[in-house]
């Protein structure tokens, strides 16, 4: 009879397993000739790189794509915790009227889809002269992503006593070098957390900038893939899209296994006392 140790570890291995299947079929297929593209053989063979070819070549833009989405990623992690470091501080240190409900209601922002604000937006990046721009991509990621950076680093501020900040001061510091000295450093894995989610919640994201560009130099990777084409008119490039789709990914599997440590720090946190 299995012991509980075991059951545990065999249901572990089996969510790792359906985590990681799609991600390994996406390899396989981006790995094999385009001819075989269809071929349900777990291991490729022969392996082929005509894929990644294909998929990096001049006419697709892919290339360019990638480094719009750095950008646009990028910029949008830096924006959004100077902004909400900043906030979530003032929010978890000063005493001001109707504390609890703003940030009641800076969470409530999160729930609304982002399809129903397409068209809103859209409007009104039209009004401004917006679409095909950096900025078109940016803002509606930040909007996205910052109610959940202030909810995480809130939550990691209360967490720390207000007597670091006074010893600090004691010591000489101004409350602007307690802050940047003492209490930032502590709330580090709260930050990473924030950063990483934020980075790949704006990598991916999809359906804002299908909309709001519309030339091939502006689009970023996730939507350059999507409108790939084959060879012919109604021929569907899948190996093609499995080699751009694994170049996507790749980035961010590295990132979150380089700072996993952090990252599940940053999860946890408030957890225990």
């Amino acid at each position: 009879m299995m012991s509980g140790r075991t059951i545990y570890n065999i249901g572990i291995g089996l969510i790792v397993v359906y985590c990681l299947a799609p991600f390994y079929w996406m390899t396989a297929t981006a790995l094999r000739r385009p001819a075989d593209s269809f071929d349900l053989s777990p291991i490729p063979f022969p392996l082929s790189f005509d894929n990644f070819t294909a998929a990096f070549s001049a006419q697709n833009g892919f290339g360019r794509a990638l480094v719009n989405s750095l950008v646009v990623a990028g910029t949008t992690t830096l924006l959004t915790l100077m902004i909400g470091i900043t906030a979530a501080y003032a929010i978890a240190r000063l005493e001001f009227p109707f504390k609890n409900v703003i940030l009641a209601v800076i969470i409530a922002t999160s729930m609304f889809p982002g399809i129903s604000l397409l068209i809103p937006l859209l409007k009104l990046f039209v009004d401004l002269e917006w679409i095909n721009t950096y900025q078109a991509l940016i803002v509606p990621s930040i909007s996205f992503a910052l109610p959940l950076t202030v909810f995480n680093l809130t939550a990691f501020f209360k967490q720390m006593p207000h007597e670091l900040e006074g010893a600090a001061q004691v010591d000489g510091c101004s409350r602007w070098q307690a802050f940047r000295k003492v209490i930032l450093p502590l709330a580090m894995p709260g930050v990473f957390t924030s950063a990483i989610i934020t980075f790949i919640a704006a990598w991916n994201e999809f359906i804002i900038a299908l909309s709001v560009t519309n030339e091939k130099e502006m689009r970023t990777a996730p939507v350059i893939t999507a409108l790939f084409t084959g060879q012919y008119k109604f021929d569907q490039p899948f190996g093609t899209q499995m080699a751009a789709g694994v170049a996507v990914t790749v980035p961010l599997v590295i990132g979150a296994l380089i700072f996993q440590r952090r990252l599940v720090e940053g999860l946890t946190a408030g957890a225990l006392k």
